[in-house]
């Protein structure tokens, strides 16, 4: 368990204080943590937008239903399994596309000097 005891004071005027708590409150994060993912050279990404959930609960329904039809298909050999197959890992990859482009915290991209 990491224990933080040594304290770090900074001075802000009301504006960048603000600025700030906006910035963590969009990440869903405190100040602290906010600051502390950008001294490790990380950019917080915001929350995602209320619908998200819904829809990537929408994605994997639509993928769940695609693996239990290519199931049965492999079992009757009724349909191309091999392209239905190919589908599937394009919609699961789709689907962990979309977590990381909205969840990821992006790296800062520093300049070597």
């Amino acid at each position: 368990m990491k224990t933080r005891n040594i304290r770090f004071q900074c001075w802000l005027s009301e504006s960048e204080y603000n600025y700030l708590k906006r910035l963590a409150e969009k990440c869903g994060l405190s100040c602290g943590v906010y600051m502390r993912s950008l001294l490790y050279g990380f950019v917080p990404t915001d929350l995602p937008p209320p619908d998200y959930h819904a829809m990537m609960n929408e994605l994997r329904a639509i993928g769940n239903n695609m693996n239990q039809i290519a199931q049965k298909a492999h079992v009757l050999g009724v349909i191309d399994s091999q392209r239905y197959d190919e589908g599937l890992a394009l919609l699961k990859q789709a689907i962990v596309d979309i977590v990381n482009a909205v969840n990821k915290p992006r790296k800062i991209e520093r300049k070597k000097e």
